[in-house]
């Protein structure tokens, strides 16, 4: 077991663990709220409550057996494109915040902190919401390491050479509608006021994570313009596709969790639930980041599939090899050619 394997399996399990408690507390809650023994969020109904958090415990579980397939052998019986597409709204949800969960914990933003449990309106106890933190942070950094280790385990050419290797492909347009995207976050977390309806409603959290969401926005958007472009040619492939990774997985995941929020908020009206955006201006920018990160994504795979060998076309045809292994072909030749002459006759 190599380096890699050796961090990616302490990853997996690592996120497994870390989540648990997380898990735990939102069975708690469930629970408690329909025994009559803890009280229900601010601005939920009983229902509504026990909804939230009854989707916030399958995202858990979700998130606990992709750490551990992960690193088990049974994960490698799944489909790919499954493990895939789950690690990839994992990463995108829980990597994409570890900035903001630091810096958060850096500027003792607590009482902000405590509420980017997905969404949660409630007042969460201080050892809960460390639990969670906990769990968020942990997770996070887990599967930033053991989704790499299965990827190079599953799909080994991935990450390896760089970005001039291949063939530039079209313009991806998915990358200039997420630059759009993040433009007009950046614009808001700069202090701007168009399509902004509270503007005093904006606190130190709103624009830690609206600042953060650009910036993921900006980076992945570029990270897929550069390896469909094939510029800079020099750079190695791991760097963008690792942060177009992220980067669309965190317009996909994020804005797809809020876009159904932002629309029971905007038919419901809440009391005490008023956000600072126009609901209108951030569905549209909501989604349109959804749109953009699943082209991203399509984008990051069309990329993969360049420079390999094509695909029979016929029932018996063999694909054509490529040109270094028809090389390597025809140096075994050329040495058995070489052994033959030499032998006495």
């Amino acid at each position: 077991m190599d380096r890699w394997e050796r961090w990616g399996r302490a990853g997996g399990y690592g996120a497994a663990v870390a989540l648990l408690p997380y898990l735990l507390i939102k069975v708690w809650w469930v629970i408690g709220s329909l025994a009559g023994a803890i009280s229900v969020g601010d601005g939920f109904t009983p229902a509504g409550w026990v909804l939230l958090n009854t989707v916030t415990i399958g995202m858990a579980v979700i998130g606990i057996t992709l750490a551990l397939a992960l690193v088990r052998p049974w994960g490698m019986r799944i489909p790919g494109w499954l493990v895939a597409f789950v690690a990839w709204a994992g990463a995108g949800f829980l990597v994409s915040v570890l900035p903001y969960a630091a810096l958060s914990t850096l500027l003792d933003s607590g009482a902000d902190a405590a509420g980017s449990g997905a969404g949660d309106a409630g007042e969460m106890p201080d050892w809960q919401g460390a639990l969670a933190e906990f769990g968020f942070i942990g997770t996070g950094l887990g599967l930033a390491l053991a989704f790499p280790a299965h990827m190079r385990r599953r799909w080994p050419d991935v990450f390896t050479g760089r970005v001039g290797d291949r063939p530039p492909a079209a313009r991806p347009w998915a990358a200039v509608v997420a630059a759009l995207v993040g433009l007009a976050w950046l614009y808001w977390t700069a202090g701007g006021t168009l399509g902004i309806a509270q503007p005093g409603n904006r606190d130190t959290r709103w624009y830690m994570l609206t600042g953060l969401g650009a910036l993921w926005a900006l980076v992945g958007a570029a990270a897929v313009w550069a390896l469909a472009r094939a510029r800079p040619a020099r750079l190695p492939r791991a760097v963008p596709m690792a942060l177009g990774w992220i980067g669309s997985g965190s317009l996909f995941a994020w804005s797809g969790w809020k876009l159904p929020l932002t629309l029971i908020v905007g038919l419901t009206h809440p009391d005490g639930v008023v956000p600072p955006e126009e609901v209108a201006v951030a569905m549209a920018l909501q989604l349109a980041a959804v749109v953009a990160g699943a082209g991203m994504l399509r984008a990051l795979v069309r990329s993969r599939a360049y420079g390999e060998a094509p695909s029979p076309t016929r029932v018996g045809e063999r694909a054509r090899p490529s040109a270094p292994e028809r090389e390597r072909v025809d140096r075994v030749a050329s040495a058995r050619q070489n052994r033959n002459a030499s032998e006495p006759q």
